[in-house]
C-alpha cells in the first residue's frame, strides 16, 4: 500500500521546494516503488501456493494484476514512448 506514496515522494519534495531530493533520490524512490509493487504479490502468491490456499492465491493474483497496471503504464509511457531531445535517437 505504500508504493504510490513512495513513487510520489520525489514529486512532493519538488513541489515543496526541495529539487535536490528529486535529482538525487528520484531513481531510488522509483526503484523502491517498483520493487514493492512486484515483490509483494509474487511473494504472497508463492506462500499461498506452497500452503495450498486457493482463495489466497486468487487474491494475490488479482493483487498482481492491479499492481501491474501502473507499472506497465509507467514503463510504456515513461520509457518506451518517451520523447527524445533533438538530435538524439531513441
Amino acid at each position: 500500500m505504500a508504493t504510490p506514496f513512495i513513487l510520489l515522494t520525489p514529486a512532493i519534495a519538488l513541489a515543496m521546494g526541495f529539487p535536490g531530493i528529486r535529482d538525487e533520490f528520484g531513481r531510488i524512490f522509483g526503484l523502491a516503488a517498483l520493487i514493492g509493487a512486484v515483490v509483494a504479490p509474487v511473494m504472497g502468491f508463492t506462500v499461498a501456493l506452497v500452503q495450498r490456499r486457493r482463495r489466497d492465491r486468487r487474491r494475490f493474483a488479482i493483487m498482481g494484476a492491479v499492481s501491474s497496471v501502473p507499472v506497465l503504464f509507467f514503463w510504456i509511457f515513461g520509457v518506451l514512448l518517451a520523447e527524445c531531445p533533438d538530435g538524439y535517437h531513441c
